[in-house]
């Protein structure tokens, strides 16, 4: 056998490449919830989706990143899935089936649990491994306390809505 292959830079190299492999089939699942009407400053919000997800790629770059929200194209899950796409990430929708009345994003994988909006909180926060709170109502903020109990990472950021002092 060559030399090459018994030396201590092959067997470098080899475990280099086989982590470089292996890490390209590991997923972060990325929640985000928030606004889902027209109601709030969208290029703060716009703004926000940008920095996390930067902030996000930076950190976890060795994984495949994937943003998981309610499915609707409208209001923060709109922003944060067509973020997603420019970036080349894929794009889950978790919603109940009364969604299907709605303008719904073409999302990589789509995942219906439940009849009425809130039925599928527990399945969503179970898919996630980060949840990412920007703005939002009295689901947005439900599913965020119960994430923080569940021993979820979250993140907040505040967005007022526009007609709100």
């Amino acid at each position: 056998m060559d030399l090459f292959y018994q030396s201590k830079y092959w067997k470098v190299k080899r475990m280099s490449w086989f982590k470089k492999i292996a890490g390209r089939n590991k997923k972060f699942k990325v929640g985000i919830v928030g606004f889902s009407d027209s109601v709030f400053n969208k290029k703060k919000a716009k703004e926000i989706v940008e920095n996390a997800f930067d902030e996000i790629a930076e950190k976890k770059s060795d994984y495949d990143i994937v943003i998981v929200s309610g499915l609707t194209n409208m209001g923060i899950p709109a922003l944060a899935y067509q973020e997603a796409k420019k970036r080349n990430w894929k794009t889950v929708g978790i919603s109940a089936e009364e969604a299907k009345e709605y303008d719904l994003f073409p999302c990589d994988t789509v995942l219906y649990k439940g009849e009425k909006f809130g039925d599928e909180s527990d399945y969503f926060l179970n898919y996630i491994d980060l949840l990412i709170k920007i703005g939002g109502g009295k689901q947005s903020i439900a599913e965020f306390k119960k994430a923080k109990k569940m021993g979820i990472k979250t993140k907040k950021y505040n967005l007022p809505e526009r007609n709100k002092k």
